[in-house]
């Protein structure tokens, strides 16, 4: 007979970290398994495979991609087969994982790609979209008013969904921003980066210094400036941020929509040695 424990929430996280998992994947499994139980209603002892498999058709008919469906699904199985040790056989095919995911770029071709754009303005403007995670709509919008510098943090007036959010401004673009905030000679309702007739930066602009960086770095990925926005939330990822942390950053409606980072992160596993080494060396 199957064991209800009194906390699920908490009996999830144990079970997690006794197998060692990483904290995205206990954060992300507690999210998914919270939002099956609310959405079923039931007690978990009346739980049943339809209702699994209600909710799993509910979630489809949403459009997830493929691979957030498979992470619901792995997260039920993981509640009733690991935590609850129900037998409970969900036999539901799992859902094809998209084959395009974002491209990315490693931290090593972010640092590149920042390393041959000698113009300042323009290396500070792409370092300041990677390392805050904008859209290049949200960083030519910027004015001299939506900078905390002292706190650390900005604010995306307006934003997509017409949303205001924070973003995180790195350390080490601080002192450079006052620089060229000083230099420049501006008010707070000025735009933060103007062309050299002093109007707004237009988006084209942007996309060719990048394409420009791209091109001399010689990679071959199809990179643009939203990739420097899919690099920052899959480094934020790499560095063991949670799921609703960087969804706040990115100002996703949905935890759903910033799950798939989880699978253009570079895995653990990565990292282990193949017993081949050892033969060879």
């Amino acid at each position: 007979m199957a064991h209800i424990p009194v906390n699920v929430e908490e009996a999830v996280k144990r079970e997690c970290r006794r197998r060692r998992y990483s904290e995205r994947t206990v954060e992300t499994y507690v999210y998914c398994i919270n939002r099956f139980l609310k959405f079923s209603r039931k007690g978990l002892d009346k739980i049943s495979k339809k209702d699994v498999r209600l909710f799993l058709e509910h979630l489809s008919e949403k459009k997830l991609a493929g691979n957030t469906m498979n992470t619901y699904h792995m997260a039920i199985r993981f509640l009733f087969e690991q935590v609850l040790e129900k037998r409970i056989w969900i036999d539901i095919k799992y859902s094809k994982v998209p084959e395009k995911l974002p491209v990315v770029l490693s931290k090593e071709e972010v640092k590149k790609l920042f390393d041959v754009i000698k113009n300042p303005k323009h290396k500070l403007m792409i370092r300041l979209m990677y390392g805050a995670g904008l859209r290049v709509s949200e960083l030519i919008n910027l004015c001299i008013k939506d900078l905390e510098l002292e706190k650390g943090f900005g604010w995306v007036r307006g934003g997509k969904g017409n949303k205001d959010r924070l973003f995180i401004i790195a350390d080490s673009l601080k002192e450079d921003l006052r620089k060229f905030i000083g230099l420049k000679k501006m008010n707070e309702f000025d735009y933060l980066f103007t062309s050299q007739r002093g109007r707004k930066y237009s988006i084209r602009s942007l996309q060719q210094i990048v394409k420009k960086a791209v091109k001399k770095v010689r990679l071959s990925k199809n990179i643009g400036c939203h990739t420097l926005r899919h690099s920052f939330a899959t480094h934020l990822i790499e560095d063991e941020c949670s799921i609703t942390e960087v969804q706040s950053l990115l100002g996703h409606k949905s935890p759903e929509t910033t799950m798939i980072y989880r699978h253009t992160s570079s895995p653990k596993l990565i990292n282990i040695k193949s017993p081949l080494d050892k033969l060879t060396n």
